[in-house]
């Protein structure tokens, strides 16, 4: 097949044939039309979308950008970014070394009559969550992101974007390229798998970065800086069974509920948005017992830290109940939509008959673990009392996957309270005690970054913000696990803050970033440069 590359070929036959041109994208293939065949996917999306964004300004940073798109990064498949950024700073004669946890430091000399200024860490995370839609083929350990402009915007197509965090770290790349920006001596911080476990900033090497002040560039409103955050905790919970062959007379559904639209499950759980996992189990809590229903399969969320926004399962019931089934399904829907309208117009919920499985779940551990997920706290628990519209606990009942003898259960809980976050652990652990779960542990916590009043990059960087855009930027704490504490942990004596430019449903595939916002960010960081004061 052949790959047309020409630019204003392609704007020409567009002109032509935009309903068939959009057939093919949705079909995934290619039209064809005047005995020409253009595949659309491959020439549209990757070659004209993603090469726009290089377009944009500043350049220096959505060029590192788009170069980050088309490096696979997932959480925990980094290889190949780590690869690209290494080789990428060999090239540039950029000196760059690599820790034991696999984060990356790259350096870079004061610029001439800046020596004496205090030295700046600027800070990214390599890795991105992998969402995508379910229509949308995409391997994110294989395939580039197609990243193209949307309005005011730049998103994906059908995927996460990543620019949580990569237009972090295209900025601290930025910054190493640069000739004619005055700053003291930097050092660009990378870290690694960041998104499921803070692995990098766990792990970073002691007594390895020289510098003193630490800017994370991992936030997401642009006028802010994020001055503390929360604290982390993994919940995993397993229930082990021993299956049983589906009872004779009964029919198989495959059960779906789908169209939530996810995000972050720190920055997003105030929002209100469906759980698909809540959701789904609070159907089976409803209808299990009258309809005789048995669950066989069940596949909800994918990612600890996003909330999960799709749910899949198979079921069995009587075949005299079948009907009935399927009436129950739609007044569920029905109610959901109700329930949900102005946050989740999207939602679908629905069963299709399917083959019969070759087992089922015994009545009990069904029973006990439709209880367990029905009962377990999800959502935003405590507000912040000084930060009303902050959320201070929380909880993300983020995945719930198995069938075969055993089904899993993931969660992410949030405090920037230690103690209430200890408390919440509990409660999730006496939920599943009492449900007679097979394990309960809790892996991976991170402490939370507590505000420093006294900080003088902050007051700093207020002024700075002041004298460019003529107010004052807002003072604010964030509901998610940025890395200052981990890393503050390790380097107690940096002053450190947290900003970037403004990115809108991160974690999910709607994510996109403001193209301004980024202007702005780059500038303020620019100025803030300038700003740092001596050692």
């Amino acid at each position: 097949m052949e790959y047309f590359k020409d630019n204003d070929f392609f704007e020409k036959m567009e002109k032509v044939a935009v309903p068939k041109l959009d057939a093919a994208r949705t079909s995934g293939y290619y039209t064809a039309y005047d005995g020409i065949k253009i595949y659309y996917d491959k020439f549209k999306n990757k070659n004209v979308m993603s090469k726009c964004i290089c377009t944009l300004e500043p350049k220096a940073i959505w060029e590192n950008f788009y170069k980050l798109t088309q490096v696979p990064r997932p959480s925990n498949h980094e290889e190949k970014a780590r690869e690209f950024v290494m080789n990428w700073a060999k090239e540039n004669g950029i000196h760059a070394e690599m820790d034991e946890a696999n984060n990356i430091l790259l350096s870079k000399p004061a610029t001439p009559g800046m020596e004496n200024r205090k030295g700046v860490i600027l800070q990214g995370h390599l890795d991105m969550v992998p969402q995508k839609n379910e229509d949308k083929q995409h391997d994110f350990t294989k395939d580039p992101i197609e990243a193209y402009i949307d309005g005011e915007w730049v998103t994906a197509d059908g995927t996460t974007l990543g620019a949580d965090n990569g237009i972090g770290v295209a900025t601290g790349m930025a910054i190493l390229l640069s000739k004619d920006i005055p700053h003291g001596p930097v050092e660009v911080l990378i870290t690694a798998t960041e998104e499921t476990g803070m692995d990098g900033a766990n792990g970073i090497r002691h007594n390895w970065l020289k510098g003193d002040i630490l800017l994370n560039l991992d936030s997401e409103t642009e006028g802010e800086l994020y001055v503390g955050c929360a604290g982390g905790i993994d919940g995993e919970i397993a229930f082990d069974y021993t299956p049983e062959a589906v009872p004779a007379g009964h029919k198989a559904f495959q059960l779906s509920l789908k169209g939530l639209k996810g995000g972050h499950s720190g920055m997003d759980i105030n929002l209100g948005r469906g759980n698909a996992n809540k959701l789904y189990f609070r159907f089976l809590k409803a209808v299990s017992k009258e309809l005789d229903l048995r669950l066989s399969s069940v596949s909800g969320g994918n990612m600890r830290n996003a909330i999960p926004r799709e749910a899949f399962g198979i079921v069995t019931v009587p075949a005299a109940n079948a009907d009935k089934f399927l009436t129950k399904v739609k007044e569920y829907e029905g109610i959901f939509k109700a329930e949900l309208s102005a946050k989740e117009p999207n939602l679908t919920f629905f069963a299709e008959e399917t083959a019969l499985p070759q087992n089922v779940m015994p009545v009990k551990v069904q029973y006990n673990l439709i209880n367990a997920i029905k009962a377990c706290p999800n959502g935003a628990m405590r507000m912040i009392d000084s930060m009303p519209d902050t959320v201070e606990t929380s909880n993300n009942l983020a995945i719930v996957k198995g069938g075969e003898g055993k089904i899993e259960i993931y969660m992410l809980m949030r405090s920037s309270v230690e103690t209430a976050k200890t408390s919440l652990a509990q409660v999730v652990a006496s939920v599943f005690e009492l449900a007679e779960a097979s394990k309960i542990n809790f892996t991976g916590e991170y402490p939370g970054w507590k505000p420093n009043p006294d900080s003088a990059i902050r007051k700093e960087m207020e002024e700075v913000y002041m004298k460019l855009y003529g107010k004052k930027p807002a003072i604010m704490a964030i509901h998610a696990g940025l890395e200052c504490g981990i890393l503050g942990s390790a380097y107690p004596h940096w002053d450190m803050i947290s900003f970037g430019p403004t990115i809108s449903s991160p974690h999910s595939p709607d994510e996109k970033v403001n193209i301004e916002s980024v202007s702005k960010f780059w500038e303020f960081l620019k100025a803030t440069l300038a700003a740092i004061p001596t050692k």
